[in-house]
């Protein structure tokens, strides 16, 4: 199968038990994500969250909302900051995707 950089792919295939490896396209994005949330790119975020949530619910206001399978806290609610992703919300990603791991384990 040829690579497409926007398919989707189930959450195991690069990150396995906190593991993040490097031909996993997405690895890089993540890492950053971990490291530095005040310097990622609002594209990079929306790929993700696509990755792991689907598309957005609603995406035609300032807002990209995406559905979980859960009520409340974490939200995955991001928004474009001339560019940039906030970090606060790059956060709130990583938890809803830390507790989506665990629901799926």
């Amino acid at each position: 199968m040829a690579w497409r950089d926007d398919a989707v792919f189930p959450l195991t295939i690069g990150v396995i038990n906190d593991t993040m490896y490097p031909w996993y396209p997405h690895a890089k994005i993540l890492a950053q994500m971990k490291n530095e949330p005040a310097n990622v790119q609002y594209v990079d975020l929306l790929r993700i969250c696509e990755e792991h949530f689907g598309a957005a619910r609603q995406s035609g206001s300032s807002h990209a909302v995406f559905k979980t399978p859960w009520m409340g806290d974490p939200r995955v609610n991001i928004q474009n900051d001339h560019g940039k992703a906030k970090a606060y919300q790059v956060r709130q990603v990583l938890s809803a995707i830390t507790k989506l791991k665990k629901e799926r384990a």
